[in-house]
């Protein structure tokens, strides 16, 4: 029997991303996380109007605790780097849904204005978010004229590729590309120390 309606929207959340995980993103609808939420459709529709809406929900809970971990590592340098690389090579797996998603809210974004007014705003604080970690690790750009914010937005767009070069591309290396991906930034790293006394 459904619960009553007092089911929170991160309860709906966490039963699309698990519906999601186990059944794939073709599957999931209101109705489905209704059911491994064991409440009524009509509780899922409170929060979440169409499908597109509980997708870009999902999409940005899951950057938001990939930001928080971000922000509470506080590691040296270069493990920092290893870490953010290694949660981002991890949504570059066979299993992992992240880019799926966030892909199919690119495409639905050209048709429906309020999907891409919404996920502009996430790309926004993603950039913001990287901005303000790479301000943190470097203290000053390693490269003269490149802004902080122009480097938060490179490095979201460069995951954001490599992802789609993973899903589409058979002979993706996810290993050795986010090796030599750590390897450039670690070096753009001891750039930025050596040059502005950073650290």
């Amino acid at each position: 029997m459904a619960r009553p309606n007092v089911t929170s929207k991160e309860t709906l959340i966490e039963a699309a991303k698990r519906r999601i995980a186990e059944h794939g993103l073709d599957k999931l609808t209101l109705k489905a996380v209704a059911e491994e939420a064991k409440v009524t459709q009509g509780t899922v529709y409170y929060h979440f109007r169409t499908k597109e809406q509980l997708v870009f929900e999902v999409v940005r809970d899951l950057c938001r605790a990939s930001w928080e971990r971000l922000k509470a590592n506080e590691k040296p340098a270069a493990e920092r780097i290893k870490d953010g690389l290694s949660s981002a090579k991890s949504r570059t797996l066979k299993d992992a849904y992240y880019h799926q998603l966030f892909l199919e809210l690119a495409v639905l974004g050209f048709r429906n204005e309020k999907i891409k007014e919404q996920l502009g705003e996430l790309l926004e604080e993603e950039n913001a978010v990287l901005a303000e970690q790479l301000s943190d690790l470097w203290k000053r750009s390693p490269v003269d004229g490149v802004s902080f914010s122009t480097w938060g937005i490179l490095l979201n767009a460069l995951i954001d590729g490599l992802a789609l070069q993973s899903l589409m591309s058979p002979g993706f290396s996810p290993e050795k590309i986010y090796r030599e991906l750590e390897a450039v930034l670690q070096m753009l790293t001891e750039t930025a120390v050596k040059q502005h006394g950073g650290e």
